[in-house]
């Protein structure tokens, strides 16, 4: 009896391998070739337009970070600006009143400062001498003048203005001749 049930089993175990067999032999016909090919190109397509949704993303976000750290830098700067505008009157009233040791202190100071902010952008807007241009100046008076060569251009600065790469960070403040 041990002997059948070993006989009964490995003619089991026999007619399960060549049905395997017959499986892996199995020959597909083509519409089923073409079920196959079409499924595996959808897959791909879906995978290619995920990666692409993934590279947009991580590169908007990287756009978005650089965007924020420079509004940050340029509302810094933009609180700084009053501090530049109180040396240059400082320099400017020691320049009348006081010693050379005070007028260089204050001096370098002032220079230290704007070096390090032109480093990080900062310009200042050129504009005495130079024609109004209401991109960059906004024009606090007018002042007649009897030179034609000085109609239409900027007299005097009020207030400095500055850019901050390439972008206008605070309009220099002129007078215009008439």
């Amino acid at each position: 009896m041990a002997k059948e049930l070993k006989d009964q089993k490995e003619k089991k175990t026999t007619k399960e391998a060549q049905e395997k067999k017959a499986e892996e032999k199995k020959v597909y016909t083509e519409g089923q070739m073409k079920e196959v090919a079409d499924k595996l190109a959808a897959e791909k397509d879906s995978y290619l337009r995920l990666m692409a949704e993934f590279d947009t993303f991580r590169r908007r976000s990287a756009e978005e970070k650089l965007a924020i750290t420079a509004a940050a830098a340029a509302k810094t700067i933009e609180g700084l600006l009053p501090i530049l505008d109180d040396c240059e009157r400082g320099m400017a009233l020691l320049g009348v009143s006081a010693e050379d040791s005070e007028t260089n202190g204050v001096a370098l100071i002032y220079k230290k400062l704007t070096d390090y902010l032109h480093t990080l952008g900062l310009k200042a807007i050129e504009a005495k001498g130079e024609p109004f241009d209401t991109d960059f100046h906004e024009a606090v008076t007018q002042f007649p003048t009897e030179d034609e060569a000085q109609k239409g251009k900027v007299i005097d600065v009020v207030q400095t203005g500055y850019t901050l790469n390439g972008k206008i960070l605070r309009y220099a403040k002129v007078v215009v001749g008439v």
